[in-house]
């Protein structure tokens, strides 16, 4: 147990909980408000609600007791530690389906991906990032130029970038084209 004032220097915080309860929730936010970068879980008792509890606080690493082996657990803490995530076979698996049923039900039917971007504003970015202008944008997906302007200024403005060539820059860092 870190004294508060070295709590800061941590790389990794390390909770040991029998279940993902309140008390087990504030601790780890605490630790998270505290500065600690990387947070890892080991529980007695852990399911699919309990991952979605901890991943929103900011877990990387989960892991049950009965599988905390002095080995695991230090490949668990040193993943953590290179921003690797690290979670049983089987809660990932689940917390895969319910992602895929997230974006079927929800955000799909009202034009959003995970990125936070519409299909339409990845679609423009991929164009511009190909190089193509906006009436030539505007001509291959049948929207007028104004169209085409407003996406790219919704994206631009949403997420604080200063230009096209700025969208098309984080769209590709991020991932998103």
């Amino acid at each position: 147990m870190l004294a508060p004032e070295e709590v800061g220097e941590a790389g990794v915080g390390l909770v040991v909980a029998d279940s993902i309860d309140d008390e087990a929730l504030r601790v780890l936010r605490e630790l998270r408000c505290g500065g600690v970068p990387q947070l890892v879980v080991v529980a007695t008792q852990l399911d699919e609600a309990d991952l979605a509890a901890v991943i929103e606080v900011g877990v990387t690493g989960v892991i049950r007791r009965v599988e905390a082996t002095p080995d695991r657990l230090v490949a668990v803490i040193t993943s953590a530690a290179q921003g690797e995530g690290s979670v049983p076979p089987d809660l990932l698996g689940r917390l895969l389906n319910q992602v895929g049923r997230l974006q079927r039900q929800v955000l799909g039917p009202r034009g959003w991906t995970f990125s936070g971007l519409t299909e339409r504003e990845i679609e423009v970015l991929r164009l511009v990032a190909d190089g193509f202008d906006t009436a030539e944008i505007a001509l291959k997906l049948s929207y007028s130029q104004r169209t085409v302007k407003n996406v790219l200024h919704d994206v631009t403005s949403r997420l604080h970038l200063r230009n096209r060539s700025h969208a098309v820059a984080y769209a590709l860092r991020h991932g998103l084209i």
